[in-house]
């Protein structure tokens, strides 16, 4: 007799299966298509028209082990918030759609990250209440043809469509470039580990309230 014929195990759990999306997000100011991968290995292609601002979202893809892609048109030759804050959005609502329910996720992510003298800690809860409360003392008003007051822009706009309470806090730095890149690193790295799967809450939304 034939013994019976073995097959894969299969997982109860299928929260996890394609957490991927694609946001497009059309206006009079800018047109912007974001595609995302929660569980990629870090790639990105990255146009925004805004060159600093290209390699802060490559530290989101690289130290998040996102696949982050970004293709945005925008009103450039006015300045660059429209394209910053819109960029956001889209990638805020692209999350929001990658995650689903956030069955087995682990919810909380934390990271402080140096970068020589500079020093960022951020905070993230996929809480589905969008807070920020972000405190960057920047030395300067702009780097590289970046307005740093867009890092503002691009987080607002970030946890009001992701549905996240985020916390930044530049706690050392002299050199801006330094501090914002420090609050993007660390930023990735809450996400990473806010957004990892946990095997003891396999299918489990982590919430007493049973959604989020």
């Amino acid at each position: 007799m034939n013994a019976p014929e073995k097959t894969a195990p299969q997982s109860a759990d299928t929260s996890f299966d394609d957490r991927v999306a694609e946001v497009t997000r059309h206006t009079a100011e800018t047109q912007i298509t974001a595609r995302i991968n929660l569980d990629g290995t870090g790639a990105a292609k990255l146009h925004t028209g805004i060159g600093f601002f290209d390699h802060m979202l490559d530290q989101i893809a690289r130290h998040g082990l996102i696949d982050l892609d970004v293709h945005a048109v925008g009103d450039l030759h006015i300045d660059g918030h429209h394209t910053v804050e819109d960029v956001g959005i889209t990638i805020g609502q692209a999350f929001a759609k990658a995650v689903g329910d956030k069955k087995g996720i682990r919810r909380y992510g934390h990271a402080y990250v140096p970068l020589d003298e500079a020093l960022s800690r951020v905070v993230i809860d996929f809480s589905g209440r969008p807070g920020l409360e972000m405190h960057i003392p920047f030395t300067a008003g702009s780097i590289g043809g970046f307005d740093t007051q867009l890092t503002y822009e691009f987080f607002q706009g970030f946890v009001n469509h992701a549905g996240v309470t985020l916390h930044i806090d530049n706690l050392k730095g002299v050199n801006a470039h330094h501090q914002c890149e420090t609050v993007f690193k660390a930023f990735a790295r809450a996400l990473r580990m806010a957004l990892e799967r946990d095997p003891r809450m396999a299918g489990v939304i982590p919430s007493t309230k049973g959604s989020l």
